[in-house]
């Protein structure tokens, strides 16, 4: 058994011990511990208990509603996403923390964006990024790569003519972030992403050989945004940016100088 399930599972026993006598208070506690290590249905049914109690409603079915979400992400079962959007609509935001507020924003962004609508899900997590608490930079990380996520959908749902503009407030946004930010995987990424969906492929070759170089930084970070740039470098790139400098037919040759340049640049930065 993974180390992970082993934790899930010792979870899971505490969790069912220490629901014999709980108090409401105990249940939202629960619920949010339970949410965090994606045990989803028992964080549903934790937040149903804790929400009896009024003073902890608007918390509970929040905690509630996310868990939804996150269970509709994983089974793809519409009546978890209906489900959802009725949950969200009773919360009064004067009834959550500052905390609190943030997340709900960031719920009604994720429950538009699974909703097919990305435009609207990037205003309400664009709105999460300017509240979002700056000591905590996984939270950020998070919001940042949500709202990059809707941004390129809605580009996706577009005509190529009108890609670019979409790409480029990406670009932009990503820039700002590595200025505040050098250790944000998810700038180091999509700034490569959004300059190729933008046409500018010098600048998405690029980009990538940097983030490459600067995964060192990222801690934990640094294995999902390698793997995402080799994704989006052999795949895409490389082929892309081959036909555009060798249009007279040599792009196998350009490409295979682009391949073994990529190679060398990430033995020489190989973890020690």
């Amino acid at each position: 058994m993974a180390v992970k399930d082993m934790r899930k599972l010792s979870l899971l026993c505490t969790v069912m011990i220490a629901t014999i006598g709980a108090g409401p208070q105990d249940d939202l506690l629960r619920a949010r511990q339970l949410y965090n290590e994606q045990l989803y249905n028992l964080a549903i049914d934790s937040a149903a208990a804790a929400r009896r109690a009024p003073q902890l409603a608007d918390t509970a079915t929040l905690i509630l509603a996310r868990s939804l979400l996150e269970r509709y992400r994983k089974d793809a079962d519409a009546a978890d996403l209906a489900t959802a959007k009725i949950e969200l609509q009773q919360i009064r935001p004067s009834g959550l923390s500052s905390i609190d507020q943030v997340e709900l924003v960031i719920a009604l962004g994720e429950l538009l964006y699974l909703d097919d609508q990305p435009g609207a899900a990037a205003e309400e997590f664009d709105m999460a990024l300017a509240r979002v608490d700056p000591r905590n930079p996984g939270a950020r990380e998070r919001v940042l790569d949500w709202w990059a996520s809707a941004v390129d959908r809605q580009a996706q749902m577009r005509a190529e003519t009108e890609r670019a503009t979409l790409y480029s407030r990406i670009v932009v946004r990503m820039e700002e972030e590595l200025r505040r930010n050098t250790a944000s995987a998810v700038a180091s990424y999509w700034l490569v992403a959004a300059a190729r969906g933008s046409g500018d492929l010098d600048r998405a070759w690029n980009a990538a050989l940097a983030g490459w170089a600067r995964a060192s930084l990222t801690g934990d970070g640094r294995t999902r945004l390698r793997a995402d740039l080799e994704q989006i470098v052999v795949q895409a790139i490389i082929p892309e940016r081959a036909r555009l400098v060798a249009p007279a037919g040599n792009a196998t040759q350009a490409g295979a100088a682009m391949r073994a340049e990529w190679t060398a640049l990430k033995q020489a930065w190989a973890e020690p």
